[in-house]
């Protein structure tokens, strides 16, 4: 029963959650509210290592949450039965979707209603990004409230914030630099305590 509800669970946040996987993120904090699978720290986690792994952050969170679920209802092989029920479950809408929208597309791409439509669409989707945005960033800085703010972090962020959109010389390193430098300075913040 589990799996049936972990897939309809995600098939409605991938039907709904427009803009992208971070605009899932509203979706799965009602999600942990509602069933209780994963507590808001754990979803902070979840974000932390979907970002920094391959592929999108919406399909990664999904399999991160099936995995998780199902791990928890009977190990490992359920865990991974999870993991792929709680992916497809998200991806479904969007196949369905661009399939329809494909074969009907082309024929009305010049349309006023379709060019309303996705004029609409794109205001929508950025709030859903900007709620997302604001969700991680309360889950990163205040995951347990004002009582565990801690200054090291939104320092870090300022400085990776320069480092990666001012500074020349590291403006154009990869991503995975950064990934990597932040999870060392994390290790030794927490080492130093």
């Amino acid at each position: 029963m589990i799996y049936l509800r972990l897939f309809w669970e995600f098939f409605k946040t991938g039907l709904f959650a427009v803009g992208g996987g971070m605009a899932t993120l509203p979706f799965l904090y009602d999600i942990s509210d509602r069933t209780g699978w994963f507590t808001h720290s754990q979803l902070a986690d979840m974000v932390a290592v979907s970002e920094s792994t391959p592929g999108p952050i919406g399909v990664n969170m999904a399999t991160y949450v099936g995995f998780l679920t199902g791990g928890q209802a009977g190990g490992m092989a359920a865990g991974v039965l999870g993991a792929a029920v709680a992916t497809i479950g998200l991806v479904t809408p969007s196949i369905i979707v661009i399939l329809m929208i494909s074969a009907f597309l082309q024929r009305f791409r010049d349309n006023r209603y379709v060019n309303g439509a996705f004029y609409g669409l794109r205001p929508a989707s950025t709030g859903m990004i900007l709620a997302a945005g604001v969700l991680v960033v309360k889950a990163a800085f205040l995951p347990d409230g004002l009582s565990a703010f801690d200054w090291r972090l939104p320092v870090l962020a300022a400085v990776l914030l320069a480092l990666t959109n001012l500074v020349k010389p590291t403006k154009k390193l990869h991503p995975i630099v950064f990934i990597f430098a932040s999870a060392a300075v994390g290790i030794l913040l927490e080492l130093s305590q």
